[in-house]
């Protein structure tokens, strides 16, 4: 196994590189360079310096992380002949992606590295912007960041923003998150004599600038709160003053139990958006639920019990552990067989197996859900008709017993057999794939909109629903189904 050195070319020109760099260059006499767009370089090649460039390989490949991967290999290749010096631009060790491959093939044993210093281009950079980064900043690699990678209250540079692709790939991450008037500042040639300052709207990005091999993109930090609030760390900062010492006093006294209303009222408020299919109300909807997620999440930590990162991380590792065909080695053919294998990971969790099949299928917040409960867990245990004739006819048998007991006026009597009439019906619903509560929620919903037409067709004449009979009342009712049916 031969040696490879890696060598750092520095951030600007030739009279900036260490005397130490430029002896082992000179000494070297041949070198491989990523690219030959490099200020240093060409003067090196005036003094003598046989210089080789893997420029053609990027025109081979039509993204940049085969590219690297080739340079990568061809030198590995190459250092089975003998010593290789290889220079990068900047240091080897920072946004060189070339170079962790090498040292990738190192930890495997296929070559042997040396990594000689020179300077990053981030110093240059912080002189030009005159930006300190203790105060928090972010590198970033221009061919693969995205949103969720970029925390707005801090400096953020993005390297190898190579040409006017990758500049409008850049561009439209960053809009993801900041206004589209946010400046950013494109920095080229920073500390050489090259060096150019260009500040633009983000929208201007890939538009009025030319980008190149040196070329490094600077997006400042929004300032206050509200310019953050795409991010998830600016709600929690919310959620926290709410719940603060001057924060508001309704939202102080909450406590888990308080909320258990105003969450169910959410998620039914969430459902009957996406019924709506108006993405606005389910973007609000969806909002309105978070809020009851990080309320919990912070009245936890208040106590000193949990946070929001351990909800997400119950989360996270739940996924994981229950889709073994995605994050492991199992295989899913289709939906229903990950529901089953899905079934089977969530009974193994649960250990010790409960006393009854019907432990943990108890609804509070509903009692059409947890009747379709019960019956989908007697019925996987083989408690159940072979087809929906049985419950049909379940149905028939409660609905005569139903009768019976109003014919008798006992009013305990009728509450229990009506009870039982409900359950069959959520049985058949079971039979046929209809969840007993959207269908509920649909229901309701319909009588609701067919009603407002009565209320309105009622305003419109006599004014109030006790001056019409009511076959009249009915015939607006019907007037509204028409209504419906033409739409």
């Amino acid at each position: 196994m031969h040696q490879l050195t890696v060598i750092g070319l520095g951030a600007g020109e030739l009279d900036q590189l260490p005397l130490g760099i430029y002896r082992k260059l000179k000494e070297a006499g041949e070198i491989y360079v990523r690219t030959a767009d490099h200020p240093v370089l060409a003067e090196l090649e005036t003094e003598g310096l046989r210089v080789r460039t893997f420029d053609p390989v990027y025109e081979k490949h039509d993204s940049f992380p085969p590219v690297y991967r080739e340079i990568a290999d061809e030198l590995i290749g190459f250092a089975s002949g003998g010593p290789v010096v290889y220079a990068v631009p900047g240091h080897p060790l920072v946004a060189e992606q070339t170079v962790r491959h090498l040292i990738e093939a190192e930890e495997e044993g296929r070559v042997r590295l040396v990594i000689e210093g020179g300077q990053s281009f981030l110093d240059p950079v912080f002189s030009a912007l005159r930006i300190d980064p203790i105060d928090g900043f972010q590198l970033v690699d221009g061919t693969s960041f995205g949103p969720d990678d970029v925390n707005m209250a801090q400096h953020v540079l993005i390297a190898q923003v190579y040409d006017q692709f990758s500049a409008s790939d850049a561009k439209l991450s960053l809009m993801e998150k900041y206004e589209d008037d946010h400046p950013v500042t494109i920095v080229t040639a920073a500390g050489s004599s090259r060096e150019r300052l260009v500040t633009v709207p983000l929208y201007e990005l890939d538009r009025t600038v030319e980008t190149d091999n040196l070329t490094t993109v600077y997006v400042p930090p929004v300032s206050g709160l509200e310019s953050r609030l795409k991010e998830w760390g600016a709600y929690r900062e919310i959620i926290r003053t709410l719940r603060g010492p001057d924060g508001c006093p309704w939202d102080r006294k909450q406590t888990h139990e308080s909320l258990k209303k105003y969450m169910i009222e959410e998620a039914h408020e969430l459902l009957e958006a996406i019924d709506s299919e108006d993405d606005e109300a389910i973007i609000a909807e969806l909002g309105d639920v978070l809020l009851q997620v990080f309320l919990h999440a912070q009245i936890g930590e208040d106590a000193g019990f949990f946070s929001v990162e351990d909800v997400l991380k119950s989360a996270g590792e739940k996924m994981i552990r229950r889709h073994p065909h995605v994050f492991g080695e199992a295989n899913a053919e289709d939906a229903d067989e990950v529901v089953r294998n899905w079934q089977a990971i969530k009974e193994a969790e649960k250990g010790e197996k409960p006393a009854s099949l019907l432990d943990g299928q108890n609804r509070h917040a509903s009692s059409l859900l947890t009747s379709f409960n019960y019956q989908k867990e007697a019925a996987k245990a083989g408690f159940s008709w072979p087809d929906a004739g049985g419950a049909k006819e379940k149905f028939e048998e409660e609905w005569q017993e139903f009768l019976d007991a109003s014919a008798n006026g006992d009013e305990e009597a009728l509450t229990d057999e009506f009870g039982d009439v409900l359950f069959t019906l959520v049985n058949i619903a079971r039979y046929y794939g209809i969840s007993p509560e959207e269908a509920m929620t649909a229901a309701n919903r319909k009588f609701k909109r067919r009603f407002s037409h009565v209320e309105e067709r009622v305003a419109e004449n006599r004014g109030s629903f006790g001056s019409y009979t009511l076959n009249e009342l009915d015939r607006f009712w019907d007037e509204a189904k028409r209504m419906e049916r033409d739409r």
